[in-house]
Order: C-alpha cells, then structure tokens, then sequence
C-alpha cells in the first residue's frame, strides 16, 4: 500500500485507475481523426420507408449514442447527413442545398435501395433520381430496402474507419497551387 500525499491509501495496483502514472503519446492528426469519428452528428434526411428504419436506430433498443452518434435537426450543427429514402427530382435541389449548408468535413451516408442506386421506380417512374450520388458525394452506400438498423449501424462503423485514415492536416490547398504552377 502506497500513500499518495492524501488521507487515502490506495494500493499499487489502483494507481492504473486514478491515472496516476500514464502518459499517452499520439500525432495531432491521430487525435484529431479520434475526435472527429468519436462525435458524428447526423442529419437524417427521411424521405421514405428507410426512415423508420433509420429512426429505429435512433431508439433504445440499438443505442447509437454508445459510438458518439448524437442525431441534429439543423444542417449547420451536422457533419453527416443520411438520405434514407426516394430521392426525387423535385427533392433533389433540396438535398443538394441541405448538403451545402453542413460544416466541413461533411460526409454523406445512402440509406436504401431507392437512395443508392433509384429502387424498384426509376425503371417505369421519370420523377425518381437513380441515386443520390449524382446529386451530391456519397462516402457510405447501405444496402437493403428497407435496411435494417444493424445495417445502418454498419455503414456508420464503415464511415468511421474512412475518418480515421483521413489526413485533415495535409497541406491540399497547397499542393494545388503548386501543381497548377509547374
């Protein structure tokens, strides 16, 4: 038992659970990464029968908040925006104005049949976009119609491994101009 400069005594084995004696050593961009993909607030943007399914995610009984998933109303406080549904030419310009309105880095999920690749309308129905990712950059596709809330989870495991290989502080802007100088 050691005596560690108060009135309690704690034994050696106890020091690892104060945090007595650790010492994390990491990049900026590591911790970063870490950050990013531990707090991912999602804009659902529920268009058709996926959104139940996306809204069952959001219920206890599958807990996304244990990964840092804490869903927002508001663009301008999201940095993912899942598309659970039909997208239809009508809606496409709303979408694509919801998707500009988000913080950088912004990362899109597509939630369903309908959303990633039209469905089962696009073939007999002009209105039907045939996938939102000729709207705006998709980074996760979640198939299934509907998609289950385990699916769901998923393609949220799979856009955190994106993030954690991502390199915020690599200098983009600069290596542009560069290129476009030589």
């Amino acid at each position: 038992m050691k005596n560690h400069g108060t009135d309690t005594i704690l034994p050696t084995n106890d020091r690892l659970k104060t945090g007595d004696g650790g010492i994390i050593m990491t990049n900026l961009e590591d911790l970063m990464n870490w950050a990013r993909l531990s707090s991912l607030w999602p804009m659902g943007f529920g268009l058709a029968c996926c959104a139940i399914e996306m809204m069952g995610a959001y219920a206890s009984g599958y807990d996304l908040e244990r990964f840092g998933i804490f869903p927002r109303a508001s663009p301008r406080q999201s940095d993912v925006m899942i598309v659970a549904g039909t997208v239809t030419f009508k809606m496409a310009d709303r979408v694509r104005r919801l998707y500009e309105q988000m913080a950088e880095p912004r990362y899109v999920i597509s939630m369903g049949s309908c959303s990633n690749c039209g469905g089962p309308y696009w073939e007999h129905g002009y209105h039907v976009v045939k996938g939102v990712d000729r709207i705006i950059p998709v980074d996760v596709y979640v198939p299934g119609c509907p998609p289950r809330p385990e699916a769901l989870i998923g393609g949220f495991l799979k856009l955190q491994e994106k993030i954690r290989t991502e390199h915020p502080l690599a200098p983009t802007l600069l290596l542009e101009i560069m290129q476009q100088k030589a």
